[in-house]
């Protein structure tokens, strides 16, 4: 039934149609033309975001919320969304031992609540083969801070933490990055002292923790890139200062760091976002925004973006075209169709009202940024932003303050959703191994233009090391079949659970399905 409404005492009523796939609004009204009584009647077609959809992609806010604040995010390879927060930033829930976990089963509104046995803040946490995802370290107190020597794992399957070894030192805002050989090493974060950890460690599952020499004085949350040779790259991007550190490639085997010149801005990349460019073969790694670590320093937030390409003789940076909107806090997404989206943060700290709405999507075939659709909460200090099987992004959290929560869900459509119908990719088993080939169902395979395996996210402090997308060559072999070439090397694709997806020749991609590689 419409709805009834009036206006110089006359009645009108109003009602919601869809023509034509598309939205209009039917109103009936009583009018006086001409001084004679008459019934009239429109159709109008209102303007909504939906008509800018195909270019810009749109935002939908969500009815339910995150349950815990998403200071840590992880896509689980059931499809959960895991969100954690330890004791929020929060010392009265750290003094108290109440930590948050919440797991989130996408897409439908029935979350879980596990037990959080210790204090998950500002931890650092990489995927191990299996699909569990491993954190370690962790506040220990609270001004000053000082970093815990704990690690845990969640289990997707049993939905619970479970106690690892302690590390030999302790680790508040560390990085972990998942390794080739399946193992992980944990880097830098403030230890039991509140000193900066200069040891790095490697774990191994089933033995624990090994300690490796002392190392640079690598900032808080480095943001770090396993390349294909086994060396690791830090981008210059991470936490707060970079501590005197440039960005540079560290061989872990003699431990030797070669520098790589040319960051502009380098003192501004504070809670910049990192990402190794689409697809990981290229061994590119951009860096984009980020801010002064001095609190006391005004002068906001950078624009400014830069490329290495890790693959030269004596790689640099070089300038990449600028962000349209300055931001820092900001999170990046690797798409499966070969773009970055760049959504949140903010032009000054933790500004709402300087807050950088509007998202962005680079490509990095054109070196171009193309506005997408404006969001509508802001995105500050611990938000995060997942990739989702559907090819949709789910972005939460911001906390500019302590005990200032934000528990909104938005998610975003990508323009490629709105380009015509998806192909579909359909595998026999998840079980794949490098090197080999993998048939695949594929309707209408002609027109699949490429394949990918996607990593899944894991991210915090707007620092995202375990998303990647690695190149699938196609073989069409039949109407309905395909082969795609699995990696070869482990350092291009480290072992565990990754999304394969096909994109069609419009640009379009399938939704994902689960492998694990080994």
């Amino acid at each position: 039934m419409p709805d009834w409404g009036f206006w110089e005492n006359q009645g009108c009523g109003l009602a919601v149609a869809g023509f034509g796939g598309q939205p209009h609004f039917v109103v009936l009204a009583v009018d006086n033309p001409a001084g004679q009584n008459a019934a009239l009647h429109r159709l109008l077609h209102p303007l909504t975001d939906l008509h800018m959809a195909p270019e810009m992609g749109v935002w939908r806010l969500l009815e339910r919320d995150s349950g815990t604040l998403a200071v840590h995010a992880a896509l689980l390879r059931t499809g959960d969304v895991l969100f954690f927060a330890g004791s929020s930033n929060d010392p009265d829930r750290h003094n108290a031992h109440r930590y948050g976990t919440t797991v989130w089963h996408y897409p439908g509104e029935e979350v879980e609540q596990p037990d959080t046995p210790v204090d998950l803040f500002c931890v650092g946490h990489a995927f191990l083969p299996d699909g569990r995802l491993l954190a370690a370290g962790g506040t220990g107190q609270y001004d000053p801070f000082f970093g815990l020597r704990q690690s845990i794992a969640f289990d997707p399957d049993t939905l619970s933490w479970t106690a690892q070894p302690d590390m030999a030192g302790g680790r508040w805002y560390p990085s972990l990055l998942a390794l080739g050989d399946g193992l992980v090493l944990a880097v830098a974060g403030l230890d039991e002292t509140g000193m900066l950890n200069t040891v790095p460690e490697v774990y191994t599952g089933g033995a624990g923790w090994t300690t490796r020499p002392a190392s640079a004085h690598w900032p808080m949350y480095g943001h770090l890139f396993l390349l294909a040779d086994g060396r690791v790259f830090y981008s210059g991007g991470q936490y707060g200062s970079n501590n005197g550190v440039r960005p540079g490639v560290w061989d872990l085997a003699s431990n030797e760091v070669t520098d790589v010149p040319g960051l502009p801005g380098a003192g501004l990349r504070n809670q910049s976002a990192s990402v190794l460019l689409p697809p990981a073969q290229d061994q590119r790694v951009m860096i984009v925004g980020g801010g002064p670590w001095d609190m006391h320093d005004h002068s906001g937030a950078t624009a400014s973006a830069a490329i290495a390409d890790l693959s030269a003789a004596t790689p640099r940076y070089t300038p990449a075209a600028d962000l349209h909107m300055a931001r820092m806090h900001l999170c990046a997404t690797l798409l499966p169709d070969r773009t970055v989206l760049v959504n949140g943060g903010s032009m000054m700290e933790e500004h709402a009202d300087a807050a950088a709405l509007g998202a962005e999507i680079f490509d990095p075939v054109s070196g171009a940024w193309t506005m997408a659709a404006e969001s509508r909460v802001p995105r500050l200090y611990h938000s995060v932003a997942l990739l989702m099987p559907d090819g949709k992004v789910v972005t939460a959290g911001s906390n500019p303050a302590r005990k200032t929560e934000e528990m909104r869900i938005e998610v975003f459509w990508p323009p490629y959703l709105f380009a015509g119908p998806r192909p579909l990719v359909v595998v026999t088993t998840p079980e794949v191994h490098y090197g080999d080939t993998l048939e695949a169902g594929v309707p209408d395979a002609a027109d699949i233009a490429s394949a990918s395996l996607i990593r899944p996210g894991a991210t915090t402090h707007s620092s995202e090391l375990e998303q990647r997308l690695v190149d699938l060559p196609v073989t069409v072999t039949g109407e309905d079949t395909v082969e795609v070439r699995l990696p070869a090397s482990a350092n291009l694709a480290p072992p565990g659970w990754y999304l394969l997806t096909v994109v069609n020749h419009a640009g379009v991609p399938s939704p994902a399905v689960w492998v694990r590689l080994s």
